[in-house]
């Protein structure tokens, strides 16, 4: 491999990526995550990937010196960012398989303050049991929702954590949202407005797509802050009453059992064409388990079934794959 001025620990995995990154062109193969479809072919900017890597190491203060940490494959975009801000920032860098444990065997003293983990939700819990949990000075969490019972651990814990709010077309993240918190934060050159729909419009300095309009349903409290509402592409139409799935969830959820998980989703209706009912794995959630927290929500929005399954189908990156009921 050629030498590229940092310290590097890698996987296979890794290691394929860094002699991509270095060879001639402009561009990276990348793949959208799937949760809204089959996964799509990207080719981004070498240019664009540095610039969305600058704006996270100026984010959190990182540097030459400091370590980031890479227990995710380097398949997906959250992977491939690891490593090219690493590269970027002449960062240290400490890869290794995808695991549940992440960084068990890692000792507490070869971890600097100066540092950054990038995690899925799935191995919060293991990171958070790990010798060199205390030592992270910061850890960004993304590719799918954390359970509400789970980021309250991780916030009462003292960690600086984050969840990400971004996509492969944006290289990563766009804004953080400090777990414990409401707002996404808009990373260093991006700043944010909506458009008639109420969905969320991307607008960077930097990167080349310059505007980006999502199907992402936010709060827009100024041009670098939101709070995210949920997706468009998921509202339920009951008798004219819009309902967004998310907002209903995220009065649900804190009521599962720990390690359940569920989803807003709909039935066929003859009254109202369609009904919103709640789709979870646990036997112990029942509409009386449920029904107390969503008084205050329209009678339309409030579930008016509980539907069972076994198991509910993830992303490769864990996030739920949504359907509508025949």
């Amino acid at each position: 491999m050629a030498d590229t001025g940092t310290e590097l620990a890698l996987t296979p995995e890794a290691e394929a990526f860094v002699r991509e990154w270095l060879a001639e062109g402009d561009t990276i193969e990348a793949h959208t995550s799937g949760s809204t479809g089959k996964p799509k072919p990207l080719r981004l900017s070498k240019r664009d990937m540095e610039a969305s890597a600058r704006a996270t190491l100026r984010f959190f203060g990182l540097g030459r010196g400091s370590l980031l940490l890479l227990p995710l494959p380097a398949g997906y975009i959250a992977g491939k960012m690891q490593i090219v801000r690493a590269l970027t920032g002449g960062c240290r860098l400490l890869a290794e398989p995808p695991s549940r444990t992440p960084f068990a065997t890692v000792k507490p003293e070869d971890v600097p303050l100066s540092s950054m983990a990038a995690i899925v939700p799935s191995q919060a819990e293991g990171l958070m049991k790990s010798a060199i949990y205390p030592r992270l000075g910061a850890i960004i969490i993304g590719g799918a929702p954390i359970a509400p019972h789970l980021e309250k651990r991780i916030a009462d814990s003292g960690a600086n954590a984050y969840a990400t709010y971004g996509m492969t077309e944006t290289c990563s993240h766009v804004a953080l949202r400090k777990l414990g918190t409401a707002e996404f934060k808009a990373l260093p050159g991006f700043r944010f407005e909506t458009d008639p729909r109420g969905c969320l419009v991307i607008n960077s300095e930097s990167l080349s797509f310059g505007t980006l309009v999502t199907n992402d349903n936010v709060e827009l409290s100024s041009p670098t802050t939101f709070r995210w509402l949920g997706r468009l592409d998921n509202i339920i139409n009951s008798g004219g009453v819009k309902i967004n799935p998310e907002e209903v969830e995220n009065l649900i959820l804190p009521l599962l059992p720990e390690g359940a998980c569920g989803y807003l989703t709909s039935r066929p209706s003859e009254l109202w064409g369609e009904e919103a009912v709640f789709v979870t794995d646990s036997r112990e959630v029942t509409l009386e388990t449920i029904l107390p927290a969503l008084g205050q929500l329209h009678k339309a929005k409030r579930p008016k079934a509980v539907i069972w399954e076994e198991t509910i189908p993830l992303t490769t990156s864990g996030k739920i794959i949504r359907k509508k009921l025949k």
